[in-house]
């Protein structure tokens, strides 16, 4: 999948495609559901499929300490869009230049002269250009203007309700991981490069590999039970996620101790899948709290591992 890092890298040669424009923050069920309609589509006409993102999400520009967690970073958003099919991932900045432009200016730079766009498909709720005021019907006008389709993506529902973000988001703020992943049609997992931390864990006994988590806010926050893929092997473990207030943690960061490993893990890729929640994150009133908490932690972990 070729991906377009914004507006201006944009060429002659990526004119005319099949276009959808949206977060697609986790790629899940209903987000595959419209990306296979987009295929589809693209396929009958003979053009690429194109899905346009914006980094930040335009939440995360407009008001950051509302913004909700992300379920992907926009790295993993490019290999789960990759696994669908698509052939271009169009990153598009999202700042105040790009805020302020009239809603009829986007359709008619971007989408019109930059893209060449035959069929644009998004939600009928889609809301674009400064203030908002584009909506589904001014895109539909504009497309009977320019010579391009409009048409609404189909709501997936999952049971009785619409598969969302939201949904997903609140399914793991519970701890109902099952339905998470039901919900994104794989496991929920959380990854990053090993970076050096504190090393406060070795002091008391717990080494933990850790893994900076480069977003606004995590969507877990505590102590989980987790399956760890890291250098290509597996391990069961324990795993905090948050900002390790006993220690004044800065950042949230996901610590995790491997059961039956040691060595050295810098650097290297590790993936991690929650599986079970044991406890919030607390601050004690000193390591040797910490420690003991960890302890009972570590053989809650084992317990469910081995069950």
């Amino acid at each position: 999948m070729e991906l377009i890092r914004g507006l201006h890298t944009i060429t002659p040669s990526h004119r005319h495609c099949v276009l959808t424009i949206g977060n697609f923050d986790g790629v899940h069920l209903g987000h595959q559901a419209v990306l296979q309609r987009v295929r589809a589509r693209a396929a009958e006409l003979q053009l690429p499929a194109v899905v346009m993102t914006f980094e930040p999400q335009p939440l995360e520009f407009f008001r950051p300490e509302i913004a909700p967690a992300r379920l992907t970073t926009w790295r993993e958003k490019y290999q789960l869009l990759k696994s669908q099919g698509i052939q271009r991932m169009l990153c598009t900045p999202f700042n105040q230049k790009f805020a302020s432009q009239a809603a009829e200016t986007f359709v008619k730079t971007t989408l019109v002269d930059k893209l060449g766009v035959k069929l644009v498909v998004v939600g009928d709720d889609f809301r674009f250009g400064k203030d908002r005021a584009g909506d589904f019907a001014l895109l539909q006008a504009m497309g009977e203007q320019y010579n391009f389709a409009v048409v609404d993506t189909q709501s997936y529902r999952h049971d009785t309700q619409r598969v969302s973000s939201t949904l997903i988001r609140e399914a793991l703020e519970q701890g109902h991981f099952a339905d998470a992943e039901e919900m994104l049609g794989r496991p929920f997992t959380l990854r990053g490069k090993v970076s050096h931390g504190a090393k406060k864990g070795r002091t008391i006994g717990f080494p933990t590999a850790n893994v900076p988590l480069k977003r606004l806010r995590s969507p877990l926050q505590g102590v989980f039970v987790v399956q760890v893929e890291v250098a290509g092997k597996r391990y069961n473990g324990v795993a905090n996620i948050g900002r390790r207030p006993t220690v004044n943690g800065q950042g949230v960061q996901l610590e995790a101790h491997l059961f039956n490993f040691a060595g050295d893990l810098y650097g290297e890729e590790m993936v991690v899948t929650p599986l079970h929640k044991i406890r919030d994150e607390v601050k004690f009133a000193s390591l040797e709290e910490l420690k003991q908490q960890i302890h009972l932690d570590v053989m809650q972990a084992q317990a469910y591992a081995n069950r």
